[in-house]
């Protein structure tokens, strides 16, 4: 492996990565899984790499890694292009979010900072690989679910869990398009291996699309239990909101959220499916898929 890695992964402890490291691994790829944290499991075709503050020399033994994929925060990756030139990077895919997009005129300044830190990010990476003549894929995912490990049909679930119904506000009727962590995985791995996916950038959804009332009653029926959606208004929701982020668990948590159950989030993939043979699931939520 330490001769012949062949693909780079940043990020592969998050949750998407949990879904990509077998994706590779199935396709016969060897990976080089790089982690801020020691991690000592062994996998077969994956050899994992700790990651060193400011460090960009690598080890004499290693092998170059002209392929790479990034599944950790877009702005992290910022930090690492010097350690993918020094593995000789010439292909790059990597994740932002459709935030960009959704949250740019948000009501909570925070959010709005977070879509900016999307787009800068993704102006800085394209500028750099078109500088280095690296080619670069970007993928936005919508709202991305799976694993136990998101913060999205994960947080609900937990919160139907803990109180035994969830607020909304108004009709809730905002259009969504969940997808699965697995999907955007198999995503990245399309990308990675297509030539027409060079140098562009891609809104990936998932394979449903369903009004946000709909969603969090299919969260519901995965625990087993009736669905209890109880409409409050505005100000009581953000009443609770900021109640809820008192505790570190509810810290994402904003009024914001409120406003946009009513709002269509919804992006077409036909560019990937044509480009990446992009798949996704419908969004049939299975228990393994919520909290514990």
């Amino acid at each position: 492996m330490t001769k012949a890695a062949a693909i780079g992964v940043l990020g592969a402890t998050s949750f998407v990565g949990a879904c990509l490291l077998p994706q590779l691994e199935q396709s016969g790829h060897l990976v080089a899984a790089f982690s801020r944290r020691p991690h000592n499991a062994v996998e077969p075709g994956v050899e994992w790499r700790q990651l060193y503050p400011k460090t960009v020399s690598i080890p004499l033994d290693h092998a170059a890694i002209p392929n790479w994929i990034c599944v950790a925060p877009l702005w992290a990756l910022l930090d690492q292009l010097p350690l993918l030139e020094a593995y000789g990077v010439q292909r790059l895919v990597a994740l932002s979010s459709t935030s960009r997009f959704t949250k740019d005129t948000s009501i909570d300044l925070e959010e709005q900072a977070l879509a900016r830190r999307l787009a800068d990010a993704e102006q800085r990476i394209q500028a750099w690989a078109q500088q280095r003549g690296v080619a670069w894929t970007i993928l936005r995912p919508t709202l991305i679910y799976g694993l136990q490990q998101d913060k999205n049909i994960t947080e609900i679930a937990r919160f139907i869990r803990r109180f035994g119904f969830f607020p909304v506000f108004g009709k809730a009727n905002g259009l969504r398009q969940p997808i699965h962590a697995a999907d955007v995985a198999g995503a990245c791995v399309a990308a990675l291996q297509s030539p027409e996916a060079a140098n562009r950038a891609y809104n990936i959804s998932g394979g449903e699309t369903l009004a946000y009332r709909s969603m969090v009653a299919r969260v519901f029926t995965a625990l087993g239990r009736r669905p209890r959606l109880l409409t409050v208004p505005l100000w009581m929701f953000r009443l609770a909101v900021a109640v809820l982020r008192c505790f570190p668990r509810y810290r994402n948590w904003s009024a914001a959220m409120a406003e946009r159950m009513n709002r269509n989030l919804v992006f077409d993939h036909a560019e990937a499916v044509r480009d990446l043979g992009f798949a996704p699931r419908a969004f049939q939520l299975t228990a393994s898929d919520c909290a514990p």
